[in-house]
């Protein structure tokens, strides 16, 4: 499985990067291959491609705000959650992912 995400909060500080790499940390021990594009202070970094997109079963929005360029996943398998979902308990979200590409 494959998973592409984007990470955004409002103020783009903490959370933003926080929730990124509890993703990649649990689809690590998961053992599952995960992209995490993140939209913060920074701007975009880590951007996911089309080619990204399209070799993924899903794309994952963590985000309390409206992310930038979500037209990117037309056509896509979608999973959208808070940052706090994922912060509380990623392998859940994670799981829930996995059960919407069966």
């Amino acid at each position: 499985m494959k998973i592409v995400a984007v990470t955004a909060c409002p103020t783009g500080i903490a959370h933003t990067y926080m929730a990124a790499d509890v993703l990649n940390k649990t689809a690590h021990q998961m053992g599952i291959k995960i992209q995490v594009e993140t939209q913060g202070a920074m701007g975009i970094e880590n951007f996911l491609t089309a080619k990204d997109i399209a070799h993924a079963d899903i794309v994952l929005i963590a985000s309390d705000i409206e992310v930038e360029q979500r037209t990117r996943f037309t056509g896509s398998r979608i999973h959208c959650v808070t940052i706090e979902e994922v912060l509380v308990d990623a392998t859940a979200v994670i799981e829930r992912c996995q059960q919407l590409c069966q």
